[in-house]
């Protein structure tokens, strides 16, 4: 699947310290140490609707991890998925006329254009999970072959007691795991299974659903694998960092991390797992059931897009959130205070200013810390001036490299 196109960034002087990251299932903050190529997958949207401030909030956060690893000299190889066939695309697709392949392809479509406005980098394999379903089926047999599945009805499960690891990202206790597993796609209560948190790996073909010949049978992927087959395709196991908003840590990154043990027997399967806050509108979590949506695309219509990602960087990216407007126009004002500043002939020394930007992200991605910086310097340079005239253009090219923000 065609990925989205990418910014030119800067090449800053020196190079930025090692980030230092929040890790879900050390419960800490751990520094990363990727090698020469650092490797990190996120999950990537379900396509049956718009892109919305929530699901930029989360790309924006790990492109924040991708630019620090870059200036501090590695290669990043990022894998991310759509999920173009699942039960709420197939759903929305039935309640709206609209063929299923076309909703998730113009929906798709939409989304390279909101990343490429926000300047989200974009992941070297962009892969929808149509296009994998061998593969994925493949792992699934080889699960099988590894005694960790069984059959009910046609679908295959994965076995949770074949999952000595299980409960170590979320660190979640059983009661809790059994609420957010019928909230969020599991079936706890579905009779016949060995237990009620076992996971469903392939769905055998229903009447009017798409199904793919496998040796499983036809059917289709459940949602959780489809993530483990395509980051073991592309990055291997034990790459540096899985992402996604906190709604993943339960059930699906913890079922991903024991689909990777039981296919590989490395754990851990990601050596950090991720997770962005969640975005709230009108006092409740933004989300597409919900439909208290914020879209990128009407935003940016209105908004100058490096004003919405201004409004991302002022929240820490680990942190929930209730977006207004005033957000937005707040941002806006900030926006041309920097342009202006950097606009000037001149104006104080850089050098400092870098060094603390690269310091606060480096630490756990504290992009509003980094702000308040740039903030101080712009206003120096607006009231008081300065004779440097390296400052002005250093801090644009540092606003660019480091938060992806375009001050030109």
């Amino acid at each position: 699947m065609r990925s989205w196109s990418a910014q030119n960034v800067p090449r800053l002087p020196g190079q930025s310290i090692p980030l230092r990251l929040y890790d879900t299932s050390a419960k800490q903050v751990r520094q990363t140490d990727p090698g020469p190529t650092a490797r990190m997958y996120v999950c990537g949207i379900t396509p049956y609707d718009a892109t919305h401030l929530g699901h930029a909030n989360t790309y924006h956060a790990f492109d924040l991890v991708g630019r620090m690893w870059r200036d501090a000299g590695h290669e990043v190889h990022y894998t991310q998925n759509a999920t173009d066939v699942d039960d709420p695309l197939l759903e929305r697709a039935a309640a709206t006329g609209v063929d299923w392949r076309e909703l998730a392809e113009r929906e798709i479509e939409l989304f390279r254009g909101d990343m490429e406005a926000l300047r989200i980098m974009p992941p070297r394999e962009y892969v929808g999970v149509t296009e994998v379903v061998g593969a994925v089926a493949d792992l699934i047999a080889d699960l099988a072959a590894k005694g960790v599945t069984y059959d009910l009805d046609g679908d295959v499960y994965f076995n949770v007691a074949d999952a000595p690891k299980f409960g170590q990202v979320s660190g979640m206790g059983e009661a809790e795991m059994l609420a957010l597993f019928a909230e969020r796609g599991g079936d706890p209560e579905r009779p016949g299974k060995r237990h009620p948190l076992d996971w469903l790996l392939w769905r055998a073909e229903r009447p009017g659903e798409p199904a793919w010949d496998s040796p499983l049978g036809r059917g289709r992927p459940g949602w959780h694998i489809e993530c483990t087959a395509i980051a073991l395709d592309n990055l291997g196991a034990g790459y540096d960092v899985a992402g996604g908003g906190s709604d993943l840590i339960f059930p699906h990154h913890e079922c991903g991390a024991s689909e990777g043990h039981a296919a590989t027997g490395e754990w851990p399967f990601a050596k950090f797992y991720a997770h962005a806050g969640m975005v709230a509108l009108d006092g409740e979590k933004m989300s597409k059931s919900k439909g208290n949506l914020v879209f990128v695309s009407r935003l940016r219509r209105e908004r100058d897009p490096m004003a919405i990602r201004l409004v991302l960087l002022a929240h820490h990216y680990r942190a929930d959130w209730e977006y207004v407007p005033e957000l937005t126009a707040e941002a806006e004002r900030r926006l041309a205070r920097w342009r202006s500043a950097v606009a000037l002939a001149s104006g104080p020394p850089a050098g400092g200013l870098l060094a603390t930007v690269r310091e606060r992200l480096a630490d756990d991605l504290d992009s509003p810390g980094a702000l308040a910086a740039i903030d101080a310097w712009a206003e120096q340079a607006l009231t008081e001036g300065g004779a440097d005239e390296s400052g002005p253009a250093l801090v644009r090219d540092l606003a660019d490299a480091l938060l992806g923000v375009a001050l030109r």
